[in-house]
Protein backbone atom coordinates (compact mmCIF):
# COMPACT_ATOMS: atom_id res chain seq x y z
CA UNK A 1 0.00 0.00 0.00
CA UNK A 2 1.38 3.50 -1.00
CA UNK A 3 2.28 6.04 1.62
CA UNK A 4 1.89 9.40 2.33
CA UNK A 5 4.94 11.71 4.04
CA UNK A 6 4.58 14.68 5.56
CA UNK A 7 6.71 17.04 3.41
CA UNK A 8 4.29 19.79 2.00
CA UNK A 9 3.63 18.13 -1.70
CA UNK A 10 4.29 21.29 -3.22
CA UNK A 11 7.89 21.55 -1.64
CA UNK A 12 8.21 17.64 -2.81
CA UNK A 13 6.84 19.00 -6.64
CA UNK A 14 9.35 21.62 -6.70
CA UNK A 15 12.46 19.76 -5.63
CA UNK A 16 11.91 16.60 -7.56
CA UNK A 17 10.34 18.77 -11.09
CA UNK A 18 14.01 20.84 -10.72
CA UNK A 19 16.07 17.89 -10.43
CA UNK A 20 14.94 16.11 -13.47
CA UNK A 21 15.48 19.44 -15.33
CA UNK A 22 18.80 19.78 -14.49
CA UNK A 23 19.70 16.30 -15.21
CA UNK A 24 18.13 16.83 -18.64
CA UNK A 25 21.20 19.89 -18.84
CA UNK A 26 23.30 17.69 -17.47
CA UNK A 27 22.47 14.61 -19.91
CA UNK A 28 22.58 17.32 -22.78
CA UNK A 29 25.90 18.32 -22.03
CA UNK A 30 27.46 15.30 -22.27
CA UNK A 31 26.00 13.85 -25.27
CA UNK A 32 27.64 17.33 -26.93
CA UNK A 33 30.51 16.67 -25.54
CA UNK A 34 30.23 12.95 -26.90
CA UNK A 35 29.72 14.10 -30.03
CA UNK A 36 32.44 17.05 -30.31
CA UNK A 37 29.73 19.91 -30.29
CA UNK A 38 29.32 19.32 -34.22
CA UNK A 39 25.55 18.45 -34.18
CA UNK A 40 22.86 20.19 -32.27
CA UNK A 41 20.02 19.14 -30.13
CA UNK A 42 16.72 20.47 -31.22
CA UNK A 43 14.80 21.54 -28.39
CA UNK A 44 11.25 21.66 -28.75
CA UNK A 45 9.03 23.13 -26.07
CA UNK A 46 5.45 21.74 -25.76
CA UNK A 47 2.04 22.57 -23.71
CA UNK A 48 -0.73 19.67 -22.58
CA UNK A 49 -3.36 21.92 -23.16
CA UNK A 50 -3.24 25.22 -25.09
CA UNK A 51 -6.99 26.40 -23.86
CA UNK A 52 -5.22 26.67 -19.98
CA UNK A 53 -2.58 26.26 -18.22
CA UNK A 54 -2.19 22.16 -17.60
CA UNK A 55 2.14 22.16 -17.92
CA UNK A 56 4.36 20.47 -20.52
CA UNK A 57 7.48 19.80 -21.16
CA UNK A 58 10.53 20.09 -23.67
CA UNK A 59 11.54 17.31 -25.53
CA UNK A 60 15.08 17.36 -27.35
CA UNK A 61 16.45 15.12 -30.33
CA UNK A 62 19.69 15.26 -31.45
CA UNK A 63 19.76 13.05 -34.83
CA UNK A 64 22.50 11.64 -37.49
CA UNK A 65 25.67 12.17 -35.51
CA UNK A 66 29.10 10.42 -35.57
CA UNK A 67 28.22 8.90 -32.25
CA UNK A 68 24.41 8.82 -32.06
CA UNK A 69 21.84 8.22 -34.89
CA UNK A 70 19.23 9.57 -32.95
CA UNK A 71 18.89 10.74 -28.94
CA UNK A 72 16.04 11.77 -27.35
CA UNK A 73 16.08 14.09 -23.64
CA UNK A 74 12.53 14.38 -23.13
CA UNK A 75 11.32 16.62 -19.55
CA UNK A 76 8.01 16.75 -18.55
CA UNK A 77 5.52 18.44 -15.73
CA UNK A 78 2.33 18.00 -16.19
CA UNK A 79 -1.25 18.39 -14.45
CA UNK A 80 -5.01 17.48 -15.20
CA UNK A 81 -7.58 14.62 -14.88
CA UNK A 82 -7.37 11.37 -15.94
CA UNK A 83 -9.67 10.14 -18.16
CA UNK A 84 -12.16 8.10 -16.96
CA UNK A 85 -11.24 4.59 -18.27
CA UNK A 86 -7.81 5.24 -16.95
CA UNK A 87 -8.58 6.66 -13.56
CA UNK A 88 -9.21 2.90 -12.30
CA UNK A 89 -5.61 1.88 -13.37
CA UNK A 90 -3.95 4.45 -11.43
CA UNK A 91 -3.51 4.17 -7.78
CA UNK A 92 -5.47 7.01 -6.02
CA UNK A 93 -7.36 8.57 -9.26
CA UNK A 94 -10.16 6.31 -8.48
CA UNK A 95 -10.98 8.78 -5.46
CA UNK A 96 -10.55 11.67 -6.91
CA UNK A 97 -9.08 11.85 -11.36
CA UNK A 98 -6.75 14.76 -10.66
CA UNK A 99 -2.90 14.48 -10.90
CA UNK A 100 0.57 15.93 -11.35
CA UNK A 101 3.43 14.39 -12.76
CA UNK A 102 6.81 14.99 -13.56
CA UNK A 103 9.51 12.54 -15.23
CA UNK A 104 12.92 12.51 -17.46
CA UNK A 105 13.59 9.88 -20.25
CA UNK A 106 16.22 9.58 -22.48
CA UNK A 107 16.54 6.70 -25.25
CA UNK A 108 19.58 6.03 -27.20
CA UNK A 109 20.06 4.69 -30.64
CA UNK A 110 24.22 4.63 -31.69
CA UNK A 111 25.63 4.95 -35.02
CA UNK A 112 28.08 1.45 -33.68
CA UNK A 113 26.16 -1.11 -34.03
CA UNK A 114 28.45 -2.80 -31.11
CA UNK A 115 26.82 -0.11 -28.77
CA UNK A 116 24.20 -1.43 -26.88
CA UNK A 117 20.95 1.06 -27.01
CA UNK A 118 20.47 2.66 -23.93
CA UNK A 119 17.01 3.78 -21.98
CA UNK A 120 16.52 5.63 -18.74
CA UNK A 121 13.79 7.11 -16.88
CA UNK A 122 12.62 8.79 -13.73
CA UNK A 123 9.36 9.97 -12.71
CA UNK A 124 7.05 11.15 -9.69
CA UNK A 125 2.91 11.01 -9.89
CA UNK A 126 0.80 12.47 -7.48
CA UNK A 127 -2.53 11.95 -7.12
CA UNK A 128 -4.24 11.35 -3.96
CA UNK A 129 -1.51 9.01 -3.26
CA UNK A 130 2.15 9.83 -4.64
CA UNK A 131 5.38 7.78 -5.65
CA UNK A 132 8.48 7.34 -8.04
CA UNK A 133 9.43 4.67 -10.72
CA UNK A 134 11.77 4.40 -13.10
CA UNK A 135 15.00 2.41 -13.96
CA UNK A 136 18.18 1.76 -16.90
CA UNK A 137 18.48 -1.01 -19.27
CA UNK A 138 20.40 -1.58 -21.96
CA UNK A 139 19.61 -3.22 -25.49
CA UNK A 140 22.77 -4.56 -27.17
CA UNK A 141 22.57 -6.09 -30.95
CA UNK A 142 25.43 -8.26 -29.58
CA UNK A 143 26.20 -10.57 -26.99
CA UNK A 144 29.36 -8.90 -24.91
CA UNK A 145 29.53 -10.94 -21.89
CA UNK A 146 32.35 -8.65 -20.12
CA UNK A 147 29.86 -5.74 -20.57
CA UNK A 148 26.74 -7.38 -19.41
CA UNK A 149 28.83 -8.31 -16.03
CA UNK A 150 29.97 -4.80 -15.70
CA UNK A 151 27.16 -2.88 -16.25
CA UNK A 152 24.79 -5.49 -14.06
CA UNK A 153 27.42 -5.19 -11.19
CA UNK A 154 27.38 -1.04 -11.26
CA UNK A 155 23.76 -1.10 -11.11
CA UNK A 156 24.03 -3.21 -8.08
CA UNK A 157 26.34 -1.32 -6.01
CA UNK A 158 24.30 1.49 -6.61
CA UNK A 159 20.76 -0.44 -5.03
CA UNK A 160 23.25 -1.40 -2.38
CA UNK A 161 23.93 1.90 -1.39
CA UNK A 162 20.54 2.25 -0.58
CA UNK A 163 18.98 -1.26 0.37
CA UNK A 164 20.29 -4.79 -0.02
CA UNK A 165 17.45 -6.09 -1.24
CA UNK A 166 16.45 -3.33 -4.13
CA UNK A 167 18.94 -4.97 -6.89
CA UNK A 168 17.41 -8.44 -6.97
CA UNK A 169 14.10 -7.33 -6.54
CA UNK A 170 14.48 -4.66 -9.22
CA UNK A 171 16.59 -6.47 -11.96
CA UNK A 172 13.44 -8.98 -11.44
CA UNK A 173 11.05 -6.41 -12.16
CA UNK A 174 13.19 -5.33 -15.03
CA UNK A 175 13.56 -8.73 -17.33
CA UNK A 176 9.59 -9.60 -16.58
CA UNK A 177 8.49 -6.03 -17.77
CA UNK A 178 10.97 -5.89 -20.67
CA UNK A 179 10.12 -8.84 -22.23
CA UNK A 180 8.42 -9.32 -25.56
CA UNK A 181 5.76 -12.19 -24.81
CA UNK A 182 4.34 -12.48 -28.43
CA UNK A 183 7.88 -13.36 -29.19
CA UNK A 184 8.77 -14.96 -25.78
CA UNK A 185 12.36 -13.23 -25.83
CA UNK A 186 13.62 -10.32 -23.54
CA UNK A 187 13.88 -6.81 -25.24
CA UNK A 188 18.20 -6.43 -24.02
CA UNK A 189 20.10 -7.46 -21.35
CA UNK A 190 17.69 -6.04 -18.40
CA UNK A 191 19.08 -3.79 -15.57
CA UNK A 192 16.13 -2.27 -13.09
CA UNK A 193 13.45 -1.44 -12.94
CA UNK A 194 10.92 0.39 -10.30
CA UNK A 195 7.27 1.96 -9.75
CA UNK A 196 5.09 2.42 -7.04
CA UNK A 197 8.15 3.67 -4.88
CA UNK A 198 6.77 5.62 -1.96
CA UNK A 199 8.71 4.36 1.26
CA UNK A 200 9.82 7.63 2.72
CA UNK A 201 10.18 10.42 0.38
CA UNK A 202 13.89 11.50 1.65
CA UNK A 203 14.81 7.91 1.30
CA UNK A 204 13.14 7.26 -2.48
CA UNK A 205 14.22 11.11 -3.71
CA UNK A 206 17.95 10.12 -2.76
CA UNK A 207 18.04 6.85 -4.62
CA UNK A 208 16.23 8.35 -7.44
CA UNK A 209 18.50 10.76 -8.00
CA UNK A 210 21.61 8.26 -7.72
CA UNK A 211 19.59 6.28 -10.68
CA UNK A 212 20.07 9.48 -12.55
CA UNK A 213 24.08 10.25 -11.62
CA UNK A 214 24.68 6.31 -12.21
CA UNK A 215 22.90 6.43 -15.79
CA UNK A 216 25.10 9.86 -16.61
CA UNK A 217 28.00 7.33 -15.49
CA UNK A 218 27.37 4.28 -17.44
CA UNK A 219 26.40 5.84 -20.80
CA UNK A 220 29.75 7.64 -20.65
CA UNK A 221 31.83 4.91 -19.77
CA UNK A 222 30.09 2.68 -22.08
CA UNK A 223 30.37 4.39 -25.19
CA UNK A 224 33.88 6.10 -25.01
CA UNK A 225 35.05 2.33 -24.42
CA UNK A 226 33.25 1.51 -28.20
CA UNK A 227 33.17 4.36 -29.73
CA UNK A 228 36.17 3.72 -31.97
CA UNK A 229 35.20 0.00 -32.23
CA UNK A 230 34.97 -1.26 -36.11
CA UNK A 231 31.94 -2.51 -37.34
CA UNK A 232 30.57 -4.01 -40.30
CA UNK A 233 27.72 -3.94 -42.34
CA UNK A 234 26.36 -7.00 -40.97
CA UNK A 235 26.73 -5.73 -37.59
CA UNK A 236 24.31 -2.71 -38.82
CA UNK A 237 21.56 -5.18 -39.66
CA UNK A 238 21.85 -7.15 -36.33
CA UNK A 239 21.34 -3.59 -35.09
CA UNK A 240 18.00 -3.28 -37.34
CA UNK A 241 16.65 -6.30 -36.62
CA UNK A 242 17.03 -5.56 -32.72
CA UNK A 243 15.67 -1.64 -33.33
CA UNK A 244 12.26 -3.63 -34.59
CA UNK A 245 12.32 -5.58 -31.69
CA UNK A 246 12.60 -2.35 -29.61
CA UNK A 247 9.92 -0.56 -31.16
CA UNK A 248 7.56 -3.20 -30.92
CA UNK A 249 7.75 -3.28 -27.23
CA UNK A 250 7.26 0.43 -26.82
CA UNK A 251 4.07 0.61 -28.97
CA UNK A 252 2.58 -2.44 -27.75
CA UNK A 253 3.42 -2.61 -23.86
CA UNK A 254 5.69 0.13 -22.56
CA UNK A 255 3.76 1.73 -19.78
CA UNK A 256 5.56 5.03 -20.09
CA UNK A 257 4.15 5.44 -23.97
CA UNK A 258 0.77 4.01 -23.30
CA UNK A 259 0.71 7.10 -20.35
CA UNK A 260 1.46 10.13 -22.35
CA UNK A 261 -0.89 9.06 -24.73
CA UNK A 262 -3.48 8.63 -22.56
CA UNK A 263 -2.99 12.01 -20.17
CA UNK A 264 -2.27 14.35 -23.63
CA UNK A 265 1.14 14.39 -23.74
CA UNK A 266 3.11 15.33 -26.94
CA UNK A 267 3.14 12.88 -29.47
CA UNK A 268 6.56 13.48 -30.82
CA UNK A 269 8.06 13.50 -27.81
CA UNK A 270 6.38 10.59 -26.06
CA UNK A 271 7.60 8.40 -29.22
CA UNK A 272 11.12 9.71 -29.33
CA UNK A 273 11.94 6.46 -27.78
CA UNK A 274 11.64 4.99 -31.57
CA UNK A 275 14.27 4.49 -33.88
CA UNK A 276 15.38 5.90 -36.72
CA UNK A 277 15.45 3.02 -39.18
CA UNK A 278 14.41 -0.38 -38.28
CA UNK A 279 14.26 -3.70 -40.13
CA UNK A 280 11.95 -6.62 -39.79
CA UNK A 281 12.66 -9.85 -41.08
Amino acid sequence: MLKTNKMDLDIKKDIVGNWFKLLQDAFCNDINELENHKVKFVSTIWKRNKKKNEGGGEYRILRDGKVFDKVGVNFSKVYGKFPKKFQKNIPGANKDPRFWATGISVVMHMKNPLIPAMHFNTRFISTTQEWFGGGIDITPSKNDKLEKKDFHQTLKRMCNRHNKNYYKKYKKWCDEYFYLSHRKEPRGIGGIFFDYKNDNFEEDFKFVRDVGVTFQMLFNKIIRKKIKKKWTQNDKELQYVKRGRYAEFNLLYDRGTKFGLQTGGNVEGILMSLPPLAKWK
